[in-house]
């Protein structure tokens, strides 16, 4: 570890891991800070290792280091990736299922390799703007250390260094509930006396022993709960993350709830042998902060396709908002042929000219946000903010200012997929109402609804 970096990437999940790799890569001279023990954020210390999407109605629109982290640390496990060519499938058969262990050390090696520097249990402390960049504060075990860059990405997931910055973030009025993963077992799902459970389930509500949302309030909530040994379905509403305070209740929250739902399962016929054979230690937060940036991404530009000037990747998954009280889930499909892309301007808070943000933190409504926040998205992210850091701490440019094909062609130089480019998937205008041209239904590797 040096005193001074071209790049320093503060948060190692999804995204923060390939934009520290690409920047690396690019020569920057890189540190790459994260404030747990192991890198991937929600992949890994949350649980949801299953990440995606990496390709829309059959083509990869995402690629680059994040699709080959992933990718090798399927081919270590003996695993196949899915069959992306059947998009008609339910989008969770099209995400990829990794070892969060073999995961988390694919990345460990990847990092290294690339040349970057690494601090683990490490967190910000403050940030201050120079005449050349940033000094920055860094916690450590040790103590505070003082480290200087030209370059900083916030990869954060709560855009923390944009607030160190003293630039603006905004907050939606009802924040999306978390989820803590779990898996159950020591039952047979064959058996069980399914009415019987879902009246218990009715019963422990009404008294207040379970609250709406433990099981992900389905119709028909114990079968389909117990089938899925309750992976992903536990919501825990009424839950911020975006400090220390916030971060605490939602953790106690998470285990509250979670200790509620397996003391209930405990008490019933057949499910007396119930064990937790998985849990993630970090209950996984949807929603926090985003940040005013030069370009806002909307619903309307998401569903739409919308392919920007400054296009740097492409998004894939319909919007998803969860309900704040944990009682439902708004899923609307995208169209078929429908491309999303995410702009640069998008990634740059307004006031900045040396800070890059990647993940679910960029300018975006709740909607367009409930839809690019997903794993494959801030990987692609990550990567282009690796590049535009790499490049402008070369060049002396401001973020916004580095030439947007200098950004694209060094993204295609590392594998990602940039957006209009030949042969790049793009969206094409809807056809007149009187066109004869045959129409796909909506879908978003989601099954049509009744």
């Amino acid at each position: 570890m040096t005193t001074h970096y071209d790049v320093i990437v503060i948060g190692g999940g999804p995204a923060g891991c390939p934009a520290a790799i690409q920047a690396a890569r690019l020569g920057a001279r890189t540190l790459l800070v994260e404030k747990n023990g192991a890198l991937g954020g929600t992949t890994t210390v949350a649980g949801v290792a299953l990440p995606g999407l990496f390709h829309a109605w059959g083509q990869q629109i995402i690629a680059g280091i994040g699709w080959d982290m992933v990718r090798r640390s399927v081919e270590l496990t003996g695993r196949d990736l899915p069959d992306f060519t059947q998009w008609q499938l339910p989008h969770f058969k099209l995400q990829v299922p990794v070892s969060p262990a073999i995961y988390a050390s694919v990345i460990d090696e990847t990092v290294m390799a690339s040349g970057a520097d690494l601090l683990l249990h490490t967190m910000v402390a403050r940030v201050a703007r120079t005449e050349t960049g940033w000094d920055v504060t860094l916690c450590t075990k040790e103590g505070l250390v003082e480290v200087t860059t030209a370059m900083l990405v916030d990869a954060t997931g709560d855009a923390d260094v944009v607030a160190h910055a003293g630039l603006r973030r905004h907050a939606n009025t009802h924040r999306q509930p978390g989820t803590i993963m779990v898996r159950f077992g020591g039952y047979q799902t064959e058996g069980l006396d399914y009415d019987a459970l879902n009246a218990a389930y009715d019963r422990a509500i009404a008294a207040g022993e379970l609250q709406p949302g433990d099981l992900h309030d389905f119709t028909n909530p114990m079968r389909k709960f117990l089938r899925n040994h309750g992976e992903n379905a536990i919501h825990v509403p009424g839950i911020e993350g975006g400090t220390s305070a916030a971060k605490t209740a939602a953790e106690l929250a998470g285990r509250r709830t979670l200790l509620r739902v397996y003391t209930f399962l405990r008490s019933l016929p057949g499910l007396e042998g119930l064990t937790v054979d998985r849990w993630a230690i970090e209950t996984g937060v949807r929603e926090t902060y985003t940040i005013d940036g030069l370009t806002r991404v909307t619903a309307v530009d998401y569903t739409s396709g919308r392919l920007w000037d400054d296009a740097v990747s492409y998004s894939f998954y319909p919007i998803d908002v969860h309900s704040h009280d944990g009682d439902g889930i708004d899923i609307r499909p995208l169209t078929f042929g429908t491309f999303p892309t995410i702009p640069r301007g998008a990634m740059i808070p307004r006031g900045s000219t040396n800070l890059v943000v990647a993940g679910r933190a960029i300018a975006g409504d709740q909607e367009a946000n409930s839809a690019y926040r997903v794993q494959a998205s801030c990987m692609a992210m990550g990567q282009a903010a690796g590049a535009i850091t790499a490049l402008a701490a070369r060049t002396g440019a401001a973020a916004a200012d580095v030439p947007i094909e200098d950004v694209r062609a060094a993204l295609r130089a590392h594998g990602a997929i940039v957006p209009g480019d030949p042969g790049a998937p793009r969206t094409e205008p809807e056809p007149e109402p009187d066109s004869t041209h045959p129409t796909e239904p909506a879908a978003t590797g989601h099954p049509r609804r009744a």
